[in-house]
């Protein structure tokens, strides 16, 4: 079997036209990474050969031997699904960590995300707290990232504000989400505080910009950007309506939500005195 007629290459081009078609990967904007086990490799015959090597800008011994299917550098998400070898490679870490073997796809020249070191620091750290997580991705959600600029950057009092605006809230992010400072894009800087976020959430904010996520599979990743992003639309309907809340849901509701879905919230937030949005 080939790997571009792989289900993985499949759910990529899906994700990736999906995330276009809500808007939150304008132009080039936005990145997915998709890490893959040896067997998984294994199954394919066309993957036995380095095509090239690729030299990265990051420290990733860590990861050593890993396979990544991951997005191009400069490439537009509306085109990956008719364009998936051109736009998507399948890389894998070198001993050394300084580079990667290319042995699918960028079929043109290209290289990977820009943002790839980034990928792998979070790769790195929620490996750590859950072997089975192998999704990171990034993107430009519009009411997340206006949310961002009207709202005071605590991690606490958003991720209240967000439970409270559904109930799929709560249950599909329980901790929260993570909140770095503003930070210049495509630096290894914004990429370790991202990672070190990743140590209690898989979802972070970058103000004035987006969102970078992770999760078990790229539907569930996918789903937990989405789930926020509603939240943060039913604020802002809400502002726009005039913004005066007559009625919402209450910390007694958010506690009855966690029992009935048995997931925990974040101690932290849930005991936070109520905040005036």
């Amino acid at each position: 079997m080939k790997f571009k007629d792989s289900k993985y290459v499949e759910k990529m081009s899906e994700i990736t036209n999906e995330l276009y078609k809500h808007g939150w990967d304008e132009r080039n904007g936005g990145n997915v990474s998709l890490r893959l086990t040896q067997d998984e490799v294994d199954q394919f015959d066309d993957l036995d050969k380095t095509l090239r090597n690729i030299p990265i800008k990051f420290d990733a011994t860590p990861l050593a031997g890993q396979y990544f299917l991951v997005t191009g550098t400069g490439r537009y998400f509306k085109n990956v699904h008719n364009y998936p070898e051109r736009d998507t490679g399948l890389v894998r870490i070198t001993d050394e960590g300084n580079s990667v073997d290319l042995l699918w796809g960028f079929n043109d020249g290209g290289e990977p995300t820009s943002e790839f070191p980034s990928h792998l620091m979070t790769h790195i750290n929620r490996q750590k707290v859950d072997s089975n997580q192998r999704v990171v991705m990034h993107c430009h959600p519009t009411n997340l990232v206006a949310l961002s600029f009207t709202h005071e950057l605590d991690e606490g009092s958003v991720s209240r504000l967000l439970w409270k605006m559904q109930a799929e809230s709560l249950v599909v992010f329980p901790e929260g989400i993570g909140i770095i400072p503003y930070m210049t894009p495509g630096t290894n800087e914004i990429g370790q505080a991202t990672a070190d976020k990743m140590n209690e959430f898989r979802v972070v904010m970058w103000p004035h910009h987006g969102i970078f996520a992770c999760g078990d599979s790229m539907d569930e990743v996918y789903g937990l950007i989405e789930t926020v992003e509603k939240a943060c639309m039913i604020y802002t309907a809400i502002k726009s309506q005039g913004g005066d809340i007559l009625q919402s849901i209450t910390d007694d509701d958010l506690r009855d939500l966690a029992k009935s879905f048995n997931v925990t919230p974040n101690p932290n937030f849930l005991s936070m005195q109520p905040i005036n949005n």
